[in-house]
């Protein structure tokens, strides 16, 4: 009977071990996402804030908020589904002003030049668009997003925003976890098969 080949083994154990380690892993943030989810679901019913606010974080999504757009400095188009695009409006409060984003509503129109001139605006906080890689979210490596305002009234011209939601905020690490445990599985059986094969050669 031939002897276990010692360094095919060890990179196996090596790697059953770290997608363990990473199935486990996606356990804790699913937990730690569950409470996070518990928090939110309270921020509809809460008073309206002042926006836009110094800090940048999560704690206030889905919060009701008001604030003034001294001017629209730029504008842009964010695809939004069976809605088309979301029309963007970057907003400046002043002269030493954070500025903040705006969700004006959404067209179908790819070609929309909105005609907004700024004033007060009503709405729910929620993430502003992000260019952070998928990866690095699902590693929880990026950086925290911005948050921006999706107004209650559409500008003229476009239709009513969809009023955010926390369904919109992805909770899939049980899914992860069990995609993890599986690969290790795998790995476990595909060696196994190996080592069957080879001491049958033997």
């Amino acid at each position: 009977m031939k002897r276990l080949p010692i360094v095919a083994t060890v990179l196996v154990a090596l790697a059953v071990t770290a997608m363990v380690a990473l199935g486990f892993w996606q356990l804790q943030r699913r937990g730690q996402k569950l409470a996070e989810l518990r928090v939110l679901a309270a921020n509809p019913s809460k008073p309206p804030i002042a926006f836009p606010i110094p800090a940048i974080g999560d704690d206030l999504l889905f919060r009701r908020a008001g604030a003034f757009c001294l001017k629209p400095v730029s504008f842009a188009l964010d695809g939004a589904g069976k809605a088309g695009f979301r029309v963007i409006a970057r907003c400046a409060t002043g002269a030493e002003g954070p500025g903040f984003s705006v969700q004006l509503g959404t067209t179908h129109d790819p070609e929309f030049k909105p005609r907004w001139t700024g004033g007060k605006v009503n709405g729910m906080i929620t993430h502003a668009p992000s260019g952070v890689p998928l990866i690095a979210m699902l590693f929880g490596k990026s950086p925290p997003k911005e948050l921006m305002l999706v107004t209650d009234a559409p500008a003229p011209g476009l239709s009513a925003n969809e009023t955010p939601s926390i369904e919109s905020i992805p909770n899939n690490h049980l899914a992860y976890a069990v995609q993890w445990f599986l690969f290790a599985g795998i790995a476990v059986i595909i060696y196994l098969l190996a080592l069957r094969r080879r001491a049958r050669k033997g």
